[in-house]
């Protein structure tokens, strides 16, 4: 108890001689004042802190995920064009709603169907709305005799 007294009593003291000293490695600069309350001007200034640092830092990152997520989407366009561009007559191909069925007769815009060969039924879709093509005509047809 008596070394914590003593301790707490010389500090101060030590404190006021060794103002002059240079701050520790590492230590944050604080500016030193004088007896009467005034910022000693020879003291070293803290260093300026970049409120923006964070952001200056994360700007890359950022960059870097745009241009990765813009390359994803154009080689997705490009398999779309591909697949919209390789269906032919007698196709068969499968609908987003899951509906399969034989190419017939493609237009711009739409496609249509043969969904039963019995019934001879014929069902038009929106071209977008095919997903896959499951086999080429000459495929399809081989396996319907």
């Amino acid at each position: 108890m008596t070394e914590l007294l003593c301790a707490s009593m010389v500090l101060p003291s030590t404190l006021a001689m060794h103002q002059d000293a240079p701050p520790l490695a590492g230590a944050p600069a604080v500016p030193i004042t004088t007896s009467t309350g005034a910022v000693d001007p020879a003291a070293p200034a803290r260093p300026a802190q970049d409120p923006f640092g964070m952001v200056w830092m994360l700007i890359p990152f950022l960059v870097i995920m745009v241009l990765v997520s813009f390359m994803g989407q154009r080689r997705e366009k490009k398999k779309r064009a591909t697949l919209m561009s390789s269906i032919k007559k007698h196709d068969s191909v499968q609908t987003a709603g899951g509906i399969i069925g034989a190419v017939v007769e493609i237009k711009d815009d739409t496609i249509v169907l043969k969904i039963d060969e019995n019934s001879n039924v014929r069902m038009t879709f929106a071209k977008s709305s095919i997903v896959q093509v499951l086999g080429s005509g000459s495929e399809s047809q081989g396996t319907r005799s």
